[in-house]
């Protein structure tokens, strides 16, 4: 499973504590391939990412490709969502 923590740089606090970074994610621009969904009930964004990419930590991409920021990974009813097929090419552009 792929952690979205994996490239991010890792500060320590002045206490000794140690904290990730926080890392922007890439611009994840509409491509002719994308898949539109429209979400039923109980659909939640780590689920769907593990339906469609096989891994439920990918569930960032679905977010940041529809603009999601709140905490919550459940989605409401009826929400057309884009799912980029083109997840490897992002995983690789956020490793740069």
């Amino acid at each position: 499973m792929a952690s979205r923590y994996e490239n991010n740089d890792i500060h320590k606090l002045n206490d000794g504590r140690q904290v990730y970074r926080s890392k922007i994610y890439p611009n994840i621009p509409l491509r002719d391939d994308d898949l539109y969904i429209v979400t039923q009930t109980g659909d939640r964004l780590d689920t769907i990412a593990h339906q469609f990419y096989g891994d439920q930590s990918l569930w960032w991409i679905v977010a940041t490709a529809n603009n999601i920021h709140k905490v919550s990974f459940t989605v409401p009813d009826g929400t057309t969502l884009r799912i980029p097929k083109n997840y490897i090419d992002i995983l690789n552009q956020f490793k740069k």
